[in-house]
């Protein structure tokens, strides 16, 4: 791929699929072994291959760190799901952050969103800046990345949509087209919602990256990152430092996140049914302040939804600002029974917890709060638990939560 700093070529995109995600799903990098039979694929724990003459290795595989059969096999499917070419898995979402900013050279500038990960916002400005990139933070990209644009220094917008964990949304297009205009790549973050509910490479996106650990996997047990993405020049630069920086997964973590795709539409499909009761219960509380929910029609990007989710689901992220300050936030995520306090997102379980206390503690306060995050902010995981009984959780623990804060206050 050929680029100059006012055009930016784009990629041979892949042929539309054939099946649908679900059998996709079901199907994607999941061959039938040759010799067995079996529909299931065997994990390859070999750290090394045989070669039938110097230099000429049995098979595709030499050594499992530069390719291995079970990683194949998920980057596959995972390239299958997002509409991409490529995909590559890294040993964690960090990791697939770190190994994207690595490519870019020394002096090398970023446009990303303020309202980012705790850990994006970390590496951006503790790990990139020692090695020479520049990252500014914009709280409106839409409006401000024209004005944002250094010329010959800007290489890269970064994007998370829906934001984390203020689910805020970004119009990809609208970036997209301005990126490209300068000869710029956008990465986008798509792990709150996953390749179900959004495929940001159909909205112009050169980059989409995962978590892995969260919604793909689904059941919290493995740590993975992946990137996914059309352009073979990208595809060399990135599988070069993937197989140099060795940041890569393990053959069982792949065969375990493997499987857990293989139900994704059907987590994604229940967890956005169940966020939306959530919402709609947090929304109608005497005790909310405020409920940030993309599926929900105050949502004041939910045009964005219906453009860009599948079905304009909102899917199973929410936040919502508690009356009583960070001691109420902090009380009720303490009395839910079904809620689980923990960090992390997007496996069967719901999760909750206080962004300004745990996963984005790390930000300086007043940087947290001009993007959102409030010290009385919840962020909530929905699971696939049955929606009444997560109403009902929701419910006991507002009561207590608040009720709690009015008495200890005296009022």
């Amino acid at each position: 791929m050929t680029q100059t700093q006012d055009t930016i070529e784009t990629p041979p995109r892949p042929p539309s699929p054939v099946n649908q995600f679900g059998t996709l799903a079901v199907h994607a990098g999941s061959p039938h072994d040759p010799v067995t039979g079996a529909v299931i694929e065997s994990i390859s724990l070999s750290t090394t291959f045989a070669q039938s003459a110097v230099g000429k290795p049995v098979g595709l595989y030499e050594y499992t760190r530069s390719l291995n059969p079970n990683r194949d096999n998920f980057e596959k499917a995972i390239a299958a799901l997002e509409h991409a070419r490529f995909a590559l898995a890294f040993s964690s979402g960090s990791a697939t952050t770190a190994t994207i900013l690595q490519s870019l050279a020394a002096g090398s500038h970023v446009i990303s969103i303020s309202d980012v990960y705790g850990g994006t916002h970390r590496y951006f400005t503790k790990v990139a800046a020692a090695h020479g990139v520049q990252v500014t933070f914009s709280p409106n990209i839409e409006v401000d990345v024209a004005q944002l644009i250094r010329p010959n220094e800007t290489r890269l917008i970064w994007i998370e949509t829906p934001s984390n964990p203020t689910l805020s949304l970004v119009d990809i297009r609208a970036v997209a087209s301005v990126a490209h205009n300068h000869g710029i790549h956008v990465v986008v973050d798509n792990t709150f919602l996953s390749p179900y509910v959004q495929n940001p490479l159909d909205h112009g996106a050169d980059i989409v990256v995962h978590s892995v650990t969260k919604y793909i996997n689904g059941h919290s047990d493995v740590l993975m990152g992946a990137a996914a993405f059309n352009s073979p020049e990208l595809f060399d630069r990135l599988s070069f430092l993937q197989n140099a920086i060795g940041a890569v997964p393990s053959p069982f973590d792949c065969w375990l996140a493997h499987r857990g795709l293989k139900t994704l539409h059907l987590r994604a499909r229940e967890a956005t049914t169940n966020a939306t009761i959530v919402a709609k219960t947090l929304a109608s509380s005497p005790h909310v302040i405020s409920v940030n929910y993309p599926g929900l029609s105050t949502h004041p990007q939910y045009h964005i939804t219906q453009k860009q989710h599948r079905n304009g689901m909102g899917g199973g992220m929410l936040s919502f600002r508690i009356h009583g300050g960070k001691e109420a936030a902090e009380r009720f995520c303490q009395q839910t029974k079904i809620f689980t306090l923990a960090e992390s997102l997007g496996g069967v379980e719901s999760l909750v917890e206080v962004p300004g206390s745990m996963t984005h503690a790390g930000i300086p306060r007043e940087q947290r709060e001009a993007a959102g995050v409030w010290d009385d902010l919840v962020r909530v995981s929905c699971g696939i638990e049955d929606g009444e009984d997560l109403r009902k959780d929701i419910l006991q623990a507002l009561e207590k939560a608040v009720g709690s804060s009015k008495i200890t206050n005296g009022t």
